[in-house]
């Protein structure tokens, strides 16, 4: 009698060593298993734990797609800042005929002049801002009362401008969050209206495509392991999942395959240490998602498992100075161990290795 594996996959690799041939139970002990004719040369233990099976998907890190900053600014450019900088609210963009453009974060654009009796979200998304920046003395909510204008005055009074208490696209510029500098597309003593630079966030993410077909992994808040070009492994998390699918226009797709199989939606993943990303600001990556997960069972090393001539799979038990086979039923494959479970098998117990 003979210890063997077939499997596949990579169970083929791990146990191949050990040649082809199966082992039976025909004319075994009464109990159902088998007898083995020598004790194995190497034993190991039959553990509970959790196995994981993650795929990996290939993923590009930056600090996102780049925007346009679309200046109303009148005047003159006197001040841009470089490629690269990181401007927060309060901070400034450019200086116009030497006044400061001020970033303030929100989603409305600033669309019309705030000033006193006027009302909308947009009021309350420009008070928001401006209690964050320390000033105070009005409520807010969506009145520009005169109290509102007050608290303007001084804030314009900070900034160097005329104190007006009015509030214009000429002054303010909204962006989500803090902003980095990409590309400077104008420069100084150029007209200070129009698109002056492109701008990200100021965080580096990932971006993944993804198959719109196998993306039901991608869930917001799920955690992916992500594998820089060094070998370097970083946590990050799901931050956004795509709602538009694109056809993949990769060059290694088939010519003319125009199938809904190509669909594509785009993944973008948060990093929480930014640190550990080093100074790359750009660079090919790998994201693992975990595809399957058993929880608590019990795994034995995938070279452990042999193949029955009756059919299925059977371990080798090591009782003291004998050893005999039982059958077992397998479950998920993952890193080298698998999932077991079978009349008998039992935490801790030990099982043989093939030569």
């Amino acid at each position: 009698m003979r210890r063997g594996a077939i499997f596949s996959g990579a169970a083929v690799v791990a146990v191949a060593a050990a040649g082809a041939a199966a082992v039976g139970f025909g004319g075994g002990g009464s109990d159902g298993t088998a007898e083995a004719s020598q004790r194995p040369a190497a034993t190991t233990k039959v553990t509970r734990q959790t196995l994981v099976a993650a795929t990996t998907v290939e993923g590009e890190l930056s600090y996102g797609e780049q925007v346009p900053l679309e200046s109303r600014a009148q005047g003159t450019v006197t001040w841009l800042p470089a490629a690269g900088a990181t401007v927060k609210r309060g901070g400034t963009l450019l200086r116009a005929d030497d006044r400061p453009v001020v970033l303030l974060y929100g989603a409305l654009p600033l669309y019309r002049a705030l000033s006193t009796g006027v009302e909308g979200k947009d009021v309350k998304q420009f008070e928001q801002n401006l209690r964050a920046l320390g000033y105070t003395g009005f409520t807010v909510d969506e009145e520009f009362t005169g109290a509102t204008a007050s608290a303007v005055k001084e804030w314009q009074e900070d900034l160097g401008v005329d104190e007006t208490g009015t509030v214009d696209s000429t002054l303010v510029v909204y962006a989500p969050n803090a902003v980095r500098v990409a590309d400077v597309s104008s420069r100084v003593g150029s007209s200070a209206s129009g698109e002056v630079f492109t701008y990200t966030g100021s965080t580096k993410v990932v971006t993944v495509s993804v198959d719109a077909g196998e993306s039901d992994w991608a869930v917001k808040g799920a955690a992916v392991t992500v594998t820089l070009p060094d070998g370097k492994e970083i946590a990050g998390k799901v931050a956004s999942v795509g709602t538009e699918a694109s056809t993949d226009d990769s060059e290694d797709q088939p010519p003319n395959d125009t199938g809904t199989d190509d669909a594509q939606i785009e993944v973008t993943v948060s990093i929480v240490d930014q640190r550990a990303l080093g100074k790359l600001d750009r660079t090919p990556v790998d994201v693992a998602y975990v595809a399957q997960e058993r929880k608590d069972v019990l795994t034995v090393p995938v070279a452990a498992l042999l193949a029955l001539a009756e059919g299925g799979y059977g371990l080798e038990v090591v009782e003291g100075g004998t050893s005999r086979y039982v059958g077992v039923q397998t479950g998920l494959f993952a890193d080298g161990k698998v999932e077991v479970s079978g009349d008998g098998v039992t935490e801790g117990m030990t099982v043989g290795l093939p030569k």
